[in-house]
């Protein structure tokens, strides 16, 4: 008897899911497998994420974060490298893990960010060399503490799509990673001394995750 029970079970539930009727359900909440469009994406700022790590004595590489900062890409599919990328960040938005009393504060005082005099970073692209079908270098200025260097992210595309029917604009998605001296940007507390790991490192390494929305979907279907 138990046998039937699930061979009826089995029945039922293949019928229902290869029906027509299932099948044109799914077929509305796919995404656009149109090409990404070209044109202005702005960063969702839920999901994207700008993390730092500096080696700690030479024990550990201490990380942070910073939680407000904004991007806008203009980018053109057909021509990735005549892509332009604008990012700025709050560098008062710095979070760190368990900070000691007073630590958050020193951070963000004159000796490391002086936030108070120096109330924004930001970034803008100079160049962008492919290096891959979906990896590429991007070259920009970054104006960080009063000071505008060069400084270079490797990037990988994710992928994207035009729209989704619970998402009705164009969105893509990049994962990048870059470097600098925070001693050439003018913060250079605590830096050892050469041959020595006793201090916090100059070296700071950045670790991006971001998401971009842009163009809305032009053939969206309706969901009911």
């Amino acid at each position: 008897m138990l046998r039937i029970i699930l061979i009826a079970a089995a029945f039922v539930a293949a019928t229902f899911f290869w029906s027509p009727a299932f099948a044109a359900e799914t077929e509305v909440l796919a995404a656009s497998t149109a090409p990404v469009p070209g044109g202005a994406y702005t960063l969702d700022k839920s999901h994207a994420s700008l993390i730092f790590r500096v080696n700690h004595l030479g024990f550990s590489n201490y990380t942070g974060r910073f939680a407000t900062f904004d991007a806008v890409l203009d980018i053109d599919p057909q021509n990735p490298a005549a892509a332009k990328l604008e990012a700025t960040v709050d560098p008062a938005s710095l979070a760190v893990e368990n900070p000691p009393s007073g630590f958050l504060e020193s951070l963000l005082g004159p000796d490391w960010f002086n936030v108070a005099q120096f109330p924004e970073m930001i970034f803008r692209s100079t160049k962008i060399e492919m290096t891959g079908d979906d990896t590429a270098r991007v070259t920009g200025n970054l104006t960080l503490h009063g000071i505008a260097l060069p400084v270079v992210f490797d990037a990988k595309f994710n992928g994207g799509y035009a729209g989704h029917p619970f998402d009705p604009n164009a969105r893509i998605g990049f994962s990048a990673r870059g470097a600098l001296s925070r001693s050439a940007f003018g913060i250079s507390y605590g830096v050892p001394e050469e041959g020595s790991t006793m201090g916090v490192g100059d070296a700071v390494e950045f670790i991006i995750e971001a998401e971009f929305t842009g163009p809305a979907w032009a053939d969206a279907p309706e969901v009911e």
